[in-house]
């Protein structure tokens, strides 16, 4: 028992830290969490997962195009949904944000100190875009975690010659890709280490080579067969949409993406300013602009000190000391990772960054503490900067604004439309700028009040007496109205309205007959 309560007392830091991470991340989730149009079609999922056995072989459709992600999204939260319900998978995302937390310490400790991990660990936990973007079920959100460890992975197989994690990667990469198809751009790392790796084999005639390539052709076969099996199956049954999808993306890529590495180039510093004033800066423009210089100029400051360091060294006939692992992973994490996204031509949310979330931390607080060894100006010049970081972070704290209660609501919209209703069939439609009605189909499913779909081509079957149009926007006017739903259940007139204290509107049309 001594034993225990001395490991405690010792690892007492990150214990807190992680705890602290998961109270920002759990804390009335229910009311904070995010349920739009988005977490409503996976909520559909879950609930027919469960509800009807009713498997899937693709996940979230993306932003671009009519393409799919892969299902795996979907399987990893269905434990949570099972167990806990509609949050359960925005419970699971907090988790993997807390589990993150964690992770960030760990690879820290062993990339560089016990106080690298620390401050990178301590950092990520109160980040306000990485807590807001941890406690809502969405498919990107889970990316950071399964990109750190892909990170780990990398140097298991690099430096400790730990192979049997050269075929873990498969699965990392695939879960990784099926979060967001940005992290495709991880792949090229994993590449990289593994091409340093494979040449070093071959030069020292390493009789480990025969083993290393097995866990990579193995590497290979399972990240092909979870990430592209199902989607192939999909496409076999639905006409190739994903394939076509992706063919159109490639050839009529001039809106979307640029293959020209050099074009990225003149795009690093708008891109490293952007990511560190959202990650570090909680969006303050003038402080995200200083830190970005901050860490570049104190880069520069200790890769120019290594370097003098470096060049004693030589002089004295001695080998150059090559980078230490930790720091070549993640430059070329942030390296691969800033070009690849230079090369969007779209707007970049923050959720586009989350397969770099941990570079960033792992890099800010490794360059922190190096500075703190240094002389008196270092060690102000650290703790200011870190102190800022701090203070921003706890300023902007999501927890300060008040809970958006958007699946409360949602849920309490549906149980009207289920109590007006009478029993009868009804359609259902949106009024919104920036939202879908899937969330409000997700709740009428769920209580067994499923709302008829119209079919253009089969009107007399799906068009019902009754459709019940919720208005999310200010000023709203359901009748001749453009959204498809609306227009197809034709000439109509408002029966009855409610207004929700919120500010919702719901109306109920009925067809206009003439007299």
């Amino acid at each position: 028992m001594e034993k225990v309560f001395s490991e405690l007392k010792r690892y007492w830091p990150i214990i807190l830290i992680v705890l602290i991470s998961l109270t920002l991340r759990l804390y009335r989730i229910s009311s904070y969490m995010t349920f739009l149009g988005d977490e409503g079609r996976d909520a559909l999922v879950w609930l027919r997962m469960v509800r009807n056995g009713k498997l899937t072989l693709i996940g979230p459709q993306t932003s671009i195009g009519n393409m799919y992600l892969g299902p795996l999204f979907y399987y990893l939260m269905l434990p949570f949904y099972f167990v806990l319900g509609t949050a359960g998978p925005s419970v699971g995302t907090a988790l993997f944000g807390g589990a993150t937390t964690f992770l960030l310490w760990y690879v820290g400790k062993n990339w560089f100190s016990f106080r690298v991990g620390l401050f990178a660990a301590l950092l990520y936990a109160l980040s306000p875009v990485a807590i807001v973007l941890s406690r809502s079920a969405w498919n990107p959100n889970i990316m950071p975690f399964f990109a750190l460890l892909s990170a780990w992975g990398i140097w298991q197989f690099w430096q400790k010659e730990n192979f049997q994690w050269l075929a873990l990667e498969g699965i990392i990469l695939s879960i990784i890709v099926q979060s967001h198809y940005l992290g495709l751009l991880i792949i090229p790392l994993v590449g990289v280490f593994f091409t340093i790796k494979f040449v070093s084999l071959i030069k020292n005639k390493d009789k480990n080579l025969k083993k290393y390539l097995l866990n990579f052709f193995l590497c290979v076969f399972v990240f092909v067969f979870l990430t592209f099996v199902p989607l192939l199956w999909f496409d076999l049954r639905h006409g190739f949409i994903n394939y076509n999808s992706f063919y159109k993306f490639f050839s009529e890529r001039q809106t979307t993406v640029n293959f020209k590495p050099y074009k990225a180039i003149p795009n690093f510093w708008p891109l490293w300013k952007m990511f560190v004033t959202r990650l570090l800066a909680a969006k303050d423009e003038l402080v995200g602009l200083w830190l970005s210089i901050a860490i570049i100029l104190g880069g520069i400051f200790i890769a120019a000190f290594n370097f003098k360091s470096e060049l004693k060294r030589i002089l004295k006939n001695k080998n150059l000391k090559p980078l230490p692992p930790g720091v070549a992973i993640i430059l070329a994490w942030l390296g691969i990772g800033l070009l690849g996204m230079g090369l969007y031509k779209q707007h970049i949310y923050d959720h586009y960054f989350g397969f770099l979330f941990p570079a960033l931390f792992l890099f800010t607080a490794a360059l922190l503490s190096r500075v703190w060894k240094l002389q008196y100006p270092g060690k102000l010049l650290a703790l200011v900067c870190f102190s800022i970081i701090l203070l921003y972070s706890l300023k902007e704290s999501p927890l300060k604004d008040e809970p958006g209660f958007q699946m409360q609501k949602t849920r309490e919209i549906s149980k009207k439309i289920i109590e007006e209703s009478k029993g009868e069939p009804f359609n259902l439609g949106l009024i919104a700028k920036q939202n879908y009605d899937a969330g409000y189909r997700y709740f009428l499913e769920k209580e067994g009040r499923k709302a008829v779909e119209i079919n253009a081509l089969k009107p007399e079957e799906t068009i019902t007496k009754q459709l019940f149009v919720a208005c999310e926007d200010e000023k709203c006017e359901p009748i001749g109205h453009p959204n498809a739903e609306i227009a197809n259940f034709g000439w109509a007139k408002i029966e009855e309205e409610w207004t929700f204290p919120w500010g919702t509107k719901l109306f109920k049309l009925v067809h206009y007959e003439k007299q």
